[in-house]
């Protein structure tokens, strides 16, 4: 099925907008005046995101020892920024828990590669010591939503796509692209950059395939293809893209990382997530 750039946009102008609560989070975060207080009204307004932001909280990947029963308390166990990423998954949760049967995913598991991923990324950034990990987290969070825009279109095509991935052993992405004329990871830049986010991590999510085009933030975007790569290795919400997908070594020597770094994180995210179908 062919589909026009005109498609795609009423798509993406189909998609929900993050909610108003997450964007006055991201507003008083960005205060140096804001206090703990008005921060915990706003999350508390929305007692379901209250929930998701408590659960997401208590992951093992924050390694709190102790039950955090408030928000309040996630406020002063996390920070600022922890909890604005955070409020920005939970507000975006509904939008990826979902089936996307084009890429062969069951409900919820976009949702945990995401998710994953976001905290993947966040891991890495602080690994080679990347000076805004948030960033990582919500483009690592992000990088797939265009799957959810393409996902109608791939239901038709997935197997056309497949079959030459399987004969040309061409990556999926690239195959994608061919059949459809655009990649998911295009598409994802648009719903990023309507959802007004800095520009460094729409480029991150729009090229998370092919880190080497970056040129806003090439850091960042190696960090998220890198991320994205350790959670398909990891076995963690795969698709069918998953398919014919490495570590371009590019991205690995702009950190002076190789595969048994990567591997080594691999090895210290796997004892985090086990807990991960808590997240969804």
């Amino acid at each position: 099925m062919a589909i026009s750039l005109e498609e795609i946009v009423r798509n993406v102008n189909d998609l929900p907008t993050m909610s108003s609560i997450a964007v006055q989070v991201i507003r008083l975060t960005e205060d140096p005046y804001s206090t703990v207080k008005q921060l915990d009204e706003a999350i508390c307004r929305d007692q379901a995101m209250a929930a998701k932001v408590l659960r997401l909280s208590n992951s093992a990947y924050y390694g709190y020892s102790r039950h955090i029963a408030t928000i309040v308390e996630a406020i002063g166990v996390l920070g600022f920024s922890t909890i604005r990423d955070l409020v920005v998954a939970a507000s975006v949760n509904n939008v990826l828990n979902r089936e996307v049967q084009g890429y062969q995913m069951a409900r919820g598991e976009i949702w945990r590669h995401s998710i994953t991923c976001a905290m993947t990324a966040r891991a890495i950034a602080q690994r080679v010591r990347f000076p805004a990990a948030d960033r990582a987290f919500i483009a690592g969070l992000m990088h797939d939503i265009g799957k959810v825009i393409l996902n109608i279109y791939m239901v038709d095509s997935y197997g056309e796509i497949i079959e030459r991935v399987r004969r040309e052993q061409r990556p999926f992405s690239a195959v994608e692209e061919d059949v459809l004329g655009f990649t998911h990871a295009t598409v994802g830049g648009m719903v990023a950059d309507k959802w007004n986010l800095p520009t460094d991590q729409v480029e991150a999510i729009a090229c998370h395939h092919t880190p080497l085009d970056a040129r806003e933030s090439p850091q960042l975007t190696a960090i998220i293809h890198l991320a994205d790569v350790v959670c398909m290795a990891m076995g963690i919400g795969l698709g069918g893209d998953a398919l014919h997908y490495s570590f371009a070594g590019e991205t690995l020597a702009l950190f002076g990382l190789n595969e048994l770094d990567m591997e080594l994180i691999m090895a210290e995210l796997a004892e985090l997530m086990g807990d991960i179908n808590m997240l969804n």
